[in-house]
């Protein structure tokens, strides 16, 4: 059983991005080189300007500088993000386009919509505590401990079950807090299933291919 506390830790020092030997990605710090790594999976026929710059907002920043938005959740928040671009490619256009349903006049910003999924699952997986009490974070690090991509993967289905929560009710921003808290009670529910032995036995994990 991996401990709950080492887990979390190792999501700080992992690396899911692919360092590159040009003399200015040596210049980057890990953190401005997951960001560019993360704008060319998203807009791979748009050249990014800079990493301070308005382009970021059409990913769903607040700013035009996208690292003052890790405050809650560090760098797992972006490795999520960047490996759903790399790993479920179709899927994760289709959310970050908003091309699926009726959309709201007002959007969910998608990179912050990411960075309150991240925090959602460590409360639900109750990543800060010393010892599992629930059954869904007692059931997490068992699968865990058999796949190491376990939280990535996972992270991409709650994305997707969010999304089409948010269609389901019509949402709007100002419900972005009930959709996540809805989308929470889900995840619990498969997670309680019990044929439930790998992450992409969830039933909602078909949702990234439909």
């Amino acid at each position: 059983m991996v401990g709950t506390k080492s887990w979390f830790g190792g999501l700080f020092s992992r690396s899911s991005y692919k360092r590159s030997s040009s003399s200015e990605s040596r210049s980057l710090t890990p953190l401005q080189e997951a960001l560019r790594s993360l704008w060319n999976a998203s807009f791979p026929s748009v050249e990014l300007k800079g990493l301070v710059s308005e382009q970021w907002k059409d990913m769903g920043w607040q700013g035009p500088n996208p690292s003052t938005d890790f405050r809650g959740c560090g760098f797992i928040s972006l490795e999520n993000l960047l490996f759903f671009a790399r790993t479920y490619p179709v899927s994760y256009q289709r959310l970050l386009s908003k091309k699926d349903g009726d959309r709201a006049t007002w959007e969910y910003p998608f990179a912050v919509a990411g960075i309150n999924i991240t925090f959602m699952l460590i409360q639900m997986l109750e990543s800060f505590s010393e010892k599992t009490k629930t059954f869904t974070g007692y059931n997490f690090m068992r699968i865990l401990g058999e796949d190491q991509e376990a939280f990535d993967v996972l992270f991409c289905i709650a994305f997707q079950m969010m999304d089409a929560q948010w269609l389901a009710m019509h949402a709007s921003y100002m419900q972005f807090n009930e959709v996540l808290h809805i989308t929470k009670i889900q995840l619990e529910r498969e997670f309680a299933l019990e044929d439930i032995h790998r992450i992409r036995d969830m039933p909602a994990y078909n949702l990234l291919y439909s």
